[in-house]
């Protein structure tokens, strides 16, 4: 008997085309609106706590910890409800609820008070990030929604290019709380955008089963077993799990090469910080880089090819930062980690969403917002403790062996199944 020919997969559209898109275009306006006043604010404060009240370095590096650390607390739990709340209401919410928030920074007058508004927001945004990741997946066709991704991705990037500049020339201008009125507002115009979206019904050819124990418990309990129901899924399914992994190990590295990039320019290449300032400038332009890059050479590379290339790419550019002690190898390496960071970030939220079942998009992308975090927080600690053990070349030499095992391992079990 002769079978039906199967359909060829339609060809993945551009950032262009996804723009084109009436509600996947408003979304992407308010992200660029609330992202450019939370960088405004962030950079106000951290500039506050440095030269007004003379706050130490470890206390500036609070502030991302405690921006930090309610997400990977609170991210697993927030999916269950945000699986379970109407979409645009908790979007729109927690724009509105954060920009009560940012006002509070007018008040604060010491470091524990900037520390618990940024927790309090964090809070807040534990519910919209993953709500974000549900609506992208509701608006944009499964073939779009790598450059929906690299789109939002972008805005991060140039927003933390362009974000400490246009941040000193108001706060020297206006003050500190001409950051604060412009974030506030950012995220009023953000909620106004996102509720004159429609967004569109999630479909998917299999949705796991409710079990009986979890649809008749009530309270804690059912809480714990919806976050249970998330775990098992990431658990048993390969892709999710090398997703997780991979996303997670990109994030330690980095949350590790970060704060020891600027001693690696002073002790290992005995430069100043016109040097530190290049170093920084060329990750972030490898970032963009890479982000543009995929949407226009790779649109048909698999999503697991870029990944397995992005982690491969950090540890290169690792390798060469611990062997070669130039500035030209220190330009390369910082270029070759932001442009090998895009292929994970880029493909693996691509891969969440399309192998996700819609009922449980809240809880996975929580969950590995969670994570993602909290990698991030012990990279910072872990680079601490290793840098003074056996020095910053040797933590980059111990981070790059960590990437290259985990490609072994991926490639050899964790093979993950392409979606359709």
């Amino acid at each position: 008997m002769a079978t039906a020919p199967t359909s060829p997969a339609p060809e993945p559209l551009s950032m262009g085309a996804v723009l084109r898109i009436p509600a996947m275009r408003r979304l992407w306006y308010a992200q660029i609106v609330s992202t450019f006043g939370d960088f405004l604010a962030l950079f106000a404060v951290i500039g506050i706590m440095t030269f007004k009240l003379a706050a130490t370095p470890q206390q500036v590096i609070g502030v991302q910890i405690a921006y930090l650390v309610p997400i990977a607390i609170l991210g697993i739990v927030a999916g269950v409800f945000v699986d379970r709340w109407p979409l645009k209401p908790t979007m729109v919410a927690s724009d509105l609820i954060r920009a009560a928030l940012v006002l509070l920074l007018l008040f604060a007058t010491r470091v524990s008070h900037y520390y618990a508004v940024l927790a309090a927001i964090s809070v807040v945004s534990s519910f919209f990030g993953p709500a974000q990741g549900v609506a992208l997946r509701s608006i944009v066709p499964f073939h779009g929604l790598r450059s929906a991704n690299a789109l939002m991705q972008q805005v991060m990037f140039v927003m933390r290019i362009a974000g400490p500049f246009v941040a000193a020339m108001l706060v020297s201008a206006f003050g500190a709380k001409s950051c604060y009125y412009a974030d506030a507002v950012s995220f009023v115009a953000s909620g106004c955008l996102i509720a004159s979206v429609a967004f569109g019904k999630l479909t998917a050819p299999v949705t796991p089963a409710t079990p009986a124990a979890a649809s008749e418990a009530t309270g804690v309990t059912r809480i714990w077993l919806d976050m249970k129901q998330g775990f098992d899924f990431i658990i048993h399914h390969a892709a999710l799990l090398f997703t997780l992994l991979a996303l997670s190990s990109g994030m330690f590295v980095l949350g590790c090469f970060g704060p020891l990039i600027a001693v690696y320019v002073r002790d290992s290449l005995h430069a100043s910080t016109r040097t530190f300032g290049f170093a920084s400038s060329a990750i972030g332009i490898g970032m963009l880089c890479g982000i543009n890059g995929l949407t226009v050479f790779a649109r048909k590379v698999k999503n697991t090819y870029l990944v397995y290339a992005g982690l491969s790419g950090i540890a290169a550019g690792l390798v060469l930062l611990t062997l070669v002690t130039r500035f030209w190898t220190t330009i390369a390496g910082d270029f070759a980690i932001g442009l090998s960071v895009s292929g994970i970030i880029i493909p693996a939220q691509t891969l969440i969403q399309q192998e996700t079942p819609p009922p449980l998009m809240g809880r996975v992308g929580s969950t590995v917002m969670s994570f993602i975090f909290g990698a991030q927080i012990l990279g910072l600690i872990v680079s601490s403790v290793l840098a003074e053990r056996i020095g910053v070349r040797h933590v980059f030499a111990v981070c790059a062996a960590l990437l290259a095992v985990l490609v072994v391992v991926g490639r050899l079990w964790m093979e993950p199944r392409e979606s359709a």
